[in-house]
């Protein structure tokens, strides 16, 4: 691969700057994807099934992108999605998909953009790492989910490389505020070799 999009998507800095990186990508975001063979969306949409069984229950798909996790939430059974993103050209994108109820655009200065008791999940579909969402993404999404709401999310590599990532977890994790119900590591971007690791926390 030379001169795409996903070989720049690690070393972005800043809200601004990822925004406008993810909005000139939109449009051949699914096909460069594709080609490094995409596989956290079907992996994600595997484990909430384990533990979200009911069709109807209400998903927040946050930093939706194009729409690709939503599309393997809808394979999966799931008919209630809604898709929230900062990119204006990658909601474009995934409106044409059909896969969601409601899309919207996420306004990052917003400590709590996700009313609380709304979703009975969250899923962060590649969403937190560098270069995307800062690890402070974790806690506002954890703040929009009731007890017993679930956060199916992936740390690729990059992620797992960087405490302030995994401290994030871990910190949800140790006081009790969290629990982890699933965790599977496996491929992301085989392309490119990178790997991720899926988890499936539930809210104390």
């Amino acid at each position: 691969m030379s001169d795409k999009f996903l070989d720049k998507s690690y070393g972005l800095d800043g809200p601004e700057a990822i925004r406008k990186h993810y909005d000139s990508w939109a449009a051949s975001y699914d096909a460069e994807i594709a080609e490094n063979g995409y596989a956290t969306p079907g992996r994600i949409a595997t484990a909430l099934k384990k533990y979200l069984p009911d069709p109807q229950s209400p998903i927040l798909d946050f930093g939706c992108g194009t729409g690709l996790a939503g599309l393997a939430l809808r394979a999966a059974g799931y008919e209630v999605v809604d898709g929230l993103d900062p990119s204006p050209e990658m909601l474009d994108q995934a409106r044409t998909k059909g896969a969601y109820r409601h899309l919207s655009q996420l306004d990052t200065s917003d400590k709590a953009p996700v009313k609380p008791g709304t979703y009975r999940a969250i899923v962060g579909c590649g969403l937190l790492s560098k270069g995307a969402a800062p690890p402070t993404t974790f806690d506002v999404i954890m703040r929009g989910l009731d007890r017993g709401g679930l956060f199916v999310f992936s740390y690729n590599d990059h992620a797992l490389e960087d405490r302030a990532y995994t401290g994030k977890l871990n910190d949800w994790l140790d006081c009790s505020a969290a629990r982890l119900l699933f965790r599977e590591y496996g491929d992301h971007l085989p392309g490119i070799d990178l790997k991720s690791t899926v988890y499936v926390i539930e809210k104390a």
